[in-house]
């Protein structure tokens, strides 16, 4: 195949199947951390009431916890500058980063399996009698730091944030607390900085990851278990802004995500040449 014509279209795959799966390639894991968020007291005083974690201890804590679980149900809502809406149904996962997902756009319905950095779709059309495609991300080298969209990921860039701030005006989820913060990009190259729980690749991976917004407005809502169950979030870059609905359930209970079968899957050069 011409050079230039399967760049030009691993670049427009890649790209569509980024922007709807929110893709990230970053591995690692989690220090051990002993102090897990605990509740601190109100006051020396003799029977004092004592009050429940800080917004930066909650986070901290739910973060230690949710990296642990590995893979989450998820349903995410995402709309772009443009306009458009794309949907997520499905698991997700985590270091590494993995998703098992049915994904709707406009005109539009996929399932897509990814991972670590190769992403598989599956085909209106089989090729060969394979019903999946492959498309590896880091083929021609490591592929850019992109956002993954999973619950650590959204706790990760909340870490160490003095912003975050307990909303105590509303209960839309009964026995959550409500946590809300408005970030500037300055602030995001910061995620972590005073926790320091990350690893330091991770960490390196998170920020650059978000270097392309300027700010970042964040609803999170945080279950008895401390487990996030809610994340809506506005984004704003040089492109305008973006906002994301997400829901999460079933931390540490869903499988895995597996690859689909070597033998029912066609690498993308022979999707292209298939006409598929």
């Amino acid at each position: 195949m011409n050079r230039t014509v399967r760049t030009r279209a691993v670049a427009v795959l890649a790209g569509a199947v980024l922007l709807a799966g929110g893709l990230a390639a970053c591995d690692g894991g989690t220090r051990t951390d002993a102090a897990k968020g605990a509740a601190d007291g109100a006051g020396a005083a003799s029977g004092a009431p004592t009050r429940g974690p800080s917004p930066v201890e909650a986070v901290k804590a739910a973060w230690l916890k949710t990296v642990k679980a590995k893979f989450a149900m998820a349903e995410i809502s995402a709309t772009g500058s443009d306009g458009k809406t794309t949907t997520q149904t499905g698991t997700k996962g985590w270091y590494p980063s993995a998703h098992d997902l049915t994904i709707k756009g406009p005109g539009s319905e996929s399932r897509s399996v990814m991972t670590g950095d190769v992403v598989y779709t599956q085909l209106k059309t089989p090729v060969d009698g394979k019903p999946w495609m492959k498309l590896d991300l880091a083929a021609g080298g490591a592929p850019a730091p992109r956002m993954n969209e999973d619950p650590a990921e959204y706790l990760a860039l909340l870490l160490g944030q003095p912003k975050v701030v307990l909303d105590t005006g509303d209960d839309d989820l009964p026995g959550t607390r409500h946590y809300r913060a408005v970030l500037t990009g300055a602030d995001l190259q910061a995620a972590d900085g005073s926790t320091g729980v990350m690893p330091e690749k991770d960490r390196r991976y998170l920020r650059e990851s978000v270097k392309h917004l300027t700010a970042l407005e964040v609803q999170l809502w945080i279950g008895k278990d401390d487990y996030p169950v809610r994340v809506l979030t506005v984004g704003h870059d040089d492109k305008g802004a973006s906002s994301t609905s997400a829901s999460f359930d079933g931390f540490g209970q869903v499988a895995p995500v597996v690859a689909p079968p070597a033998d029912q899957v066609a690498d993308f050069d022979a999707v292209l040449k298939g006409g598929s």
